[in-house]
C-alpha cells in the first residue's frame, strides 16, 4: 500500500514538473489579446503547451520586466515599441532571435529593421503606425497628389478665410517626411549595419533644402501662427474638426476623434515632394520579443513565429484593426478595400523606423528647436540646423561619457 502511495506521489510530482516546463507566459497589449486567441489555442494543441496571456500596456512592459524578470515571475514573450529596443538591449533585457531569411523577408524592410541592432534581430514586428494625409471629403473631392499642389490649394483657401493643408512641420516627427527623401538623416550607419551615433545628418544640404521648402507654408501665411509650439496639434485638430481646414497630416490615433466630431473624412498616403518622390514618415512599430529570463527561449521564439503566420495575422487585424507589416497583407482585400487601413499600410511601406538606440533621445529637443526657429523666420535654416547638430553631438558625447 505504502509503495503504491509513494509511486503515486512520485508520478504526481513528475507530472507537475513536466507541466511546469510546458508553460509559456505572454504579455499582450491592453485590449489586444482577442487578436491572438485563435493562434494561442492552436499553438497549445500543436505543442502541448499551456500559454498564459496577460494584458499589460505595451509601452510599460519593459519597465515591468526589469522587476518581474529577475524575480522569476515575468513573461517569456512580450510586446514593446521599437524606440525602446536600444535601451532594452543595452540593459540585457532581451534575447536575440534566430529566424531564417524566408521568415524575415515576409515583412516590410523598415518594420523588420526596426527590431535589429548591430545585425542581430531581437523582435518580430506586430503592428505599424505612421503619419498619413487626412482630408475632409465635404471640403475637397479627392486628395491632391503633391505637396506643391497642396500649397497652391492652401493659398486659394486663405483667400476664402479657410485653410487647406495643415501640419506640424516645426517638429521633426512631422517634417521628417520631407527631410529624409531630400537627403537628411538622423544617424549614419556603422560597419555592422547599425546606427553610428557619432554621425549626425541633421544639417546635410538635403535637410537644409527640405526645411527651406517647408518654410514657405509659414512665410506665406498658409499656416496660422497658432500651430507652432506645444499647442500646435490642438490648434490643428480644432481647425479640422471645425471644418475650417481641408486636410491635415496626422496619424491613425486621430481617426476616432475625427469620426466622433462628425467629420466625413478620407485617408491617403502622404503627397509627393518637388522631385516626385513620395514623402516618407517615421514608422512606429510594435513587436514581439523574448525575455532574457525566459526558461524556454526556443519555445518562446517558436510561439512568435507561429502566431505571425498570415492566417493568424489576418485574424488579428480583423479583431484589433492594427495594421500588420506583413507584405502579403498590404494587398489582401481586407486591407486593400479599407481606405484608412490601405493608406496606412502603403505609407508604412514608404516609412523609416525611428532609430531605436538610446542616443535618439538627445535628438528631439535640438531638432525641434531648430525647425521652429527656421520655419518662423527667426533664424536661417542652415544656421539653425548647424547649431542643432552641434548640440545633439555634444549631448550624445556627454551621455556616452556618463555611461562609461
Amino acid at each position: 500500500m505504502k509503495k503504491n502511495i509513494l509511486a503515486a506521489l512520485i508520478l504526481s510530482t513528475f507530472a507537475v514538473q513536466v507541466h511546469a516546463t510546458t508553460q509559456l507566459n505572454v504579455w499582450e497589449d491592453i485590449k489586444k489579446s482577442s487578436g491572438i486567441k485563435d493562434a494561442v489555442a492552436d499553438f497549445e494543441k500543436q505543442y502541448d503547451v499551456k500559454v498564459n496571456v496577460q494584458e499589460t500596456p505595451y509601452a510599460q512592459q519593459l519597465e515591468k520586466l526589469r522587476l518581474d524578470g529577475p524575480a522569476g515571475i515575468g513573461p517569456d514573450v512580450l510586446v514593446i515599441p521599437n524606440d525602446q529596443l536600444g535601451g532594452a538591449v543595452v540593459q540585457g533585457l532581451l534575447t536575440p532571435l534566430n529566424l531564417e531569411a524566408k521568415q524575415t523577408e515576409q515583412y516590410t524592410p523598415a518594420s523588420i529593421n526596426a527590431f535589429k541592432m548591430d545585425n542581430a534581430l531581437y523582435g518580430v514586428p506586430k503592428a505599424v503606425e505612421t503619419l498619413v494625409l487626412i482630408y475632409n471629403k465635404d471640403l475637397i473631392d479627392k486628395p491632391l497628389n503633391s505637396l506643391q499642389d497642396w500649397y497652391d490649394f492652401s493659398k486659394q483657401q486663405r483667400a476664402k478665410n479657410q485653410y487647406g493643408l495643415l501640419a506640424k512641420f516645426d517638429q521633426i516627427y512631422y517634417s521628417w517626411g520631407a527631410i529624409s527623401p531630400m537627403g537628411g538623416y538622423i544617424f549614419g550607419q556603422n560597419d555592422k549595419g547599425g546606427y553610428n551615433a557619432s554621425d549626425v545628418g541633421l544639417n546635410k544640404p538635403g535637410a537644409v533644402e527640405a526645411v527651406t521648402y517647408l518654410k514657405k507654408f509659414y512665410a506665406d501665411d498658409v499656416f496660422p501662427a497658432g500651430i507652432v509650439g506645444d499647442n500646435g496639434l490642438n490648434a490643428i485638430d480644432s481647425l479640422f474638426t471645425e471644418k475650417k481646414a481641408a486636410a491635415v497630416i496626422n496619424g491613425p490615433w486621430a481617426f476616432q476623434p475625427y469620426e466622433a466630431a462628425g467629420i466625413n473624412y478620407g485617408v491617403a498616403p502622404l503627397p509627393t515632394l518637388p522631385d516626385g518622390k513620395p514623402m516618407s514618415s517615421f514608422l512606429g512599430v510594435k513587436g514581439y520579443v523574448v525575455s532574457t529570463w525566459s526558461k524556454d527561449k526556443a519555445l518562446a521564439q517558436k510561439f512568435i513565429e507561429f502566431i505571425n503566420q498570415p492566417q493568424y495575422v489576418k485574424t488579428r487585424y480583423i479583431a484589433t484593426r492594427e495594421i500588420p507589416p506583413l507584405t502579403a497583407m498590404i494587398d489582401d482585400p481586407v486591407i486593400k478595400n479599407d481606405e484608412k487601413a490601405s493608406a496606412v499600410a502603403v505609407q508604412a511601406a514608404r516609412a523609416t523606423a525611428m532609430p531605436g538606440i538610446p542616443e535618439m533621445g538627445e535628438v528631439w529637443g535640438p531638432a525641434n528647436a531648430a525647425l521652429e526657429l527656421s520655419l518662423t523666420g527667426k533664424q536661417d535654416p542652415k544656421a539653425a540646423l548647424d547649431s542643432a547638430e552641434k548640440q545633439v553631438q555634444m549631448q550624445i558625447e556627454a551621455m556616452q561619457a556618463s555611461n562609461q
